[in-house]
């Protein structure tokens, strides 16, 4: 991988991970087209690398709510900040318990399955298209709400599946807050993906060359940048119920998928 193609698929990665139009998806998307054959793993240690950027740039993002989250937690007593980060702890348990159970099947979903991401990309259309047409409220995550919001967290490690799409959408559809529902899927994966580079780090799954690391940290500073630019957007288009444009997007990008893999 060169550094063209590095920052290349960092870009795709900053925008689509707040954009609800699946990163994972799209990063498989533009390998395939950019003609890119590293073996599923070796995929799989890139996409870790870009979504640890776009997570640091979710907390520069949403830096004073973070900060006032820790100022509560250190308080040492029920409050506010206390509740939130229960609710964000509740709401990661599905993905780590799939995460850590079914490690090997996730990562083989992983380096060329066009086909799949295509058809995951029409479900994430139809849950968009949903969430746009839902009412709104200005109704708080509740705990349940937060492990519902979660299973869908879960679902969304398939490529295809839109992250923020399918836990925002499952949020609108509980009746939550748009506001809320985008802040609150925003800041629930932070903590998941800075496990599970740390996790890979330590177990050593993430492993690249002297001659990979100019690529990669290429990569890495272009999906921080698209990242802070992705996700002040993203918070402005909730709010104003744009959510169908990106659900035509995605039909469209999966059908697209769905040709380009059956004519291969």
């Amino acid at each position: 991988m060169d550094i063209i193609e590095a920052i290349v698929l960092g870009i795709i990665q900053g925008l689509t991970e707040f954009l609800p139009v699946s990163s994972s998806g799209h990063l498989e998307l533009a390998k395939a087209i950019l003609g890119d054959n590293s073996v599923p793993e070796e995929s799989l240690t890139f996409t870790v690398v870009l979504h640890a950027a776009t997570a640091l740039s979710t907390l520069v993002v949403f830096r004073k709510e973070v900060a006032e989250i820790l100022k509560g937690l250190f308080q040492f007593k029920w409050n506010e900040q206390t509740e939130f980060s229960l609710k964000i702890i509740v709401s990661m348990i599905p993905a780590v318990i799939i995460g850590l159970l079914f490690e090997e099947e996730l990562e083989s979903f992983f380096g060329g399955k066009i086909l799949f991401v295509g058809l995951m990309l029409l479900v994430t259309a139809v849950l968009l298209l949903l969430a746009d047409r839902a009412k709104k409220t200005d109704k708080k995550v509740s705990i349940t709400n937060a492990i519902i919001i979660g299973i869908s967290q879960a679902i969304a490690m398939l490529p295809g599946i839109s992250r923020s799409g399918a836990t925002i959408s499952t949020s609108v559809l509980l009746g939550i807050d748009r506001t809320k529902a985008a802040k609150f899927s925003f800041l629930m994966v932070v903590p998941l993906i800075f496990g599970k580079v740390a996790k890979d780090l330590l177990s050593g799954d993430i492993n690249f060359t002297s001659a990979e690391a100019l690529p990669m940290s290429a990569g890495f500073i272009a999906a921080f940048l698209a990242g802070l630019v992705a996700c002040n957007w993203m918070i402005a288009l909730v709010k104003k119920s744009k959510l169908s444009y990106f659900s035509i997007y995605c039909a469209i990008v999966g059908v697209i998928a769905i040709v380009y893999s059956l004519m291969q």
